[in-house]
């Protein structure tokens, strides 16, 4: 029940802030159409631990800035690759144990490796993860136990 209010109070704000409407009746629609969505949620019981992740808020407001600090890095060294004359490219596939227990942690963790420049996740088989980098070192591996190890920390919560 407290995930629904939460839902609820998550839905108002967001909705509060999209319509700068702050009269009684037009309040009050969103208030209702807020209540509305809640209810049809709880209705088809998505509003769990995975479907409302709560406890990932904390610490994904620490892993985000580092995220963006590695993909900003990772940046750097793809226009160094690009800009050479000589082009040194050479593709890699290779295979990662993700340590992530939920559908959620693994989709942070597979989207943080896509969202680093020269870095794809392929694909996601239980726990192991197929990457293709657009250059060896790329695939640092001290860089991608950190990254592991983040991801598995926001997906614990707190």
């Amino acid at each position: 029940m407290l995930r629904a209010f939460g839902l609820g109070a998550i839905l108002f704000v967001f909705w509060l802030s999209l319509s700068g409407h702050y009269t009684p009746l037009i309040t009050s629609l969103g208030v209702a159409s807020c209540v509305l969505a809640v209810v049809i949620a709880v209705r088809m019981d998505v509003v769990d631990r995975e479907g409302l992740p709560l406890h990932v808020g904390g610490r994904l407001w620490l892993y985000v800035p580092w995220l963006l600090k590695e993909i900003f890095l990772a940046n750097v060294h793809v226009a160094r690759i690009i800009l050479t004359p000589s082009l040194p490219i050479r593709p890699l596939m290779v295979r990662y144990r993700g340590t992530q227990k939920t559908d959620l942690g693994r989709a942070i963790y597979g989207n943080s490796i896509t969202l680093t420049p020269g870095t794809i996740t392929t694909g996601i088989d239980g726990d192991i993860f197929q990457v293709h980098a657009l250059a060896a070192e790329e695939l640092e591996v001290g860089e991608d136990e950190e990254m592991n190890r983040r991801v598995t920390r926001v997906e614990q919560g707190r």
